[in-house]
């Protein structure tokens, strides 16, 4: 039997339902670029997940969530992100990939600043 190629073209993840509960403490910043050609593409912003109130399907007798897993937010833009700011992504396309499809890759247009350290603001102000 011959094997399909580039199915995961056509998988969807539903970042709205998986993003529903969490919420995503900045960590640190740096530049995005291209990985083939080194263009600068925007900002990738790292956030763990601070609050996880998502309730997944689970085997009986686990308890299992995302709490103090780490993401990074590749935003199609230059932002300006404190560390201890809690965001949510705006525009996302997500995607799954790994060996164990347990890696989460996650573009997005903007990031809103929903708690700042210093002040409320939005990312691109």
């Amino acid at each position: 039997m011959d094997r399909l190629m580039n199915l995961n073209q056509f998988e969807r993840f539903d970042w709205e339902a998986f993003a529903k509960g969490k919420e995503f403490l900045v960590t640190g910043t740096s530049e995005y670029v291209d990985f083939n050609t080194k263009a600068h593409l925007g900002t990738r912003v790292n956030v763990v997940i601070s609050k996880d109130e998502t309730e997944y399907h689970q085997k009986s007798g686990e308890n299992r969530n995302n709490k103090f897993e780490k993401l990074v937010f590749k935003v199609a833009k230059d932002v300006n992100v404190p560390a201890d700011a809690l965001v949510i992504p705006k525009g996302v396309v997500a995607s799954i990939y790994g060996n164990y499809r347990n890696q989460l890759s996650v573009k997005c247009e903007d990031l809103e600043i929903i708690k700042s350290p210093n002040a409320k603001e939005r990312a691109n102000a």
